[in-house]
């Protein structure tokens, strides 16, 4: 199984030049594992700055993820082809299905068995999904194997915690991506977050990362804004408590911010003590 970097730097919502530019700075910061997607409309400029950074493409991990309209085998190799010549690149490090296909219009394992030839043919070192439930995420596991499945890239942040699907994740070996990490910065007010910042002399983002991280989970939050870019970095060396972890777990409440009128029938976010550890509802753009 790939080891999928435990932070890297979301693309969501990032156009043009702010995408290029939130691309190089966190190259040049640090950052070495970039998320996009086809239906962000940034590959290209996510492509043009990972060209133009010094760092060696070896050295950074790419994730692209493959949109609706091309889940079906007849098109998704096609469009992961498209996705790689926009992205400068010849192979993705990590490629996911965005999105399970609209009221089952292409068959889960359609798309697992298309997104697993597109690896065998070398297109990606690796696969996953993003959005899935458990349910779905059975369904591409009899597809394909767990095995084969890198990662359920979901929203998760304190309020949203999921514990339910990553814990039927890790049952199944399979790495929880948390996108969505800052729950759109509302972590940043929230005053048990807070207080922890203010006691290790750490922002709350960098706090709300480190939980996430401590989890288990791959972390991937985006900024435009250098300052931001970098002090996220921090959250690598930043080591909560466990009592820090366990105020944290108490913030879960569902707080659902991403579910656009085509998501899945979600899980129920569980809010019994989670496992111990070693944008406008329904019109938001697609995350």
């Amino acid at each position: 199984m790939i080891a999928i970097p435990r932070l890297g730097l979301g693309t969501f919502r990032l156009q043009g030049r702010q995408a290029i530019d939130s691309v190089g700075m966190g190259l040049e910061l640090g950052y070495r594992h970039i998320d996009t997607a086809q239906i962000y409309g940034n590959e290209a400029e996510v492509g043009e700055a990972l060209q133009a950074s010094r760092v060696a493409r070896g050295e950074v991990f790419v994730t692209t993820k493959i949109w609706t309209e091309n889940l079906g085998a007849d098109k998704l190799v096609a469009s992961l082809k498209e996705s790689l010549r926009k992205l400068r690149l010849e192979q993705l490090d990590l490629t996911l299905i965005h999105w399970p296909s609209p009221h089952d219009a292409v068959p889960v394992a359609e798309s697992m068995q298309a997104l697993l030839a597109a690896r065998e043919q070398g297109l990606t070192g690796a696969i996953g999904v993003s959005n899935f439930t458990n349910a779905l995420l059975a369904q591409a596991i009899d597809a394909v194997g767990a095995a084969n499945i890198a990662t359920n890239q979901v929203e998760l942040h304190p309020f949203l915690q999921n514990r339910g699907v990553a814990a039927f994740a890790r049952e199944h070996g399979i790495h929880v991506t948390a996108y969505m990490p800052l729950a759109y910065g509302k972590v940043l007010a929230d005053p048990v977050i807070g207080a922890v910042a203010a006691r290790l002399r750490a922002t709350p983002a960098q706090v709300a990362l480190a939980w996430s991280m401590a989890k288990g989970y791959a972390a991937i939050p985006s900024s435009t804004r250098r300052e931001n870019l970098a002090a996220n970095l921090g959250a690598l060396d930043l080591r909560l408590s466990g009592d820090d972890i366990a105020a944290i777990d108490a913030l879960e409440r569902g707080e659902r911010l991403v579910s656009p009128d085509f998501a899945p029938a979600w899980d129920q976010s569980l809010r019994r003590p989670a496992f111990p550890t070693p944008d406008n509802a329904g019109k938001s753009p697609p995350r």
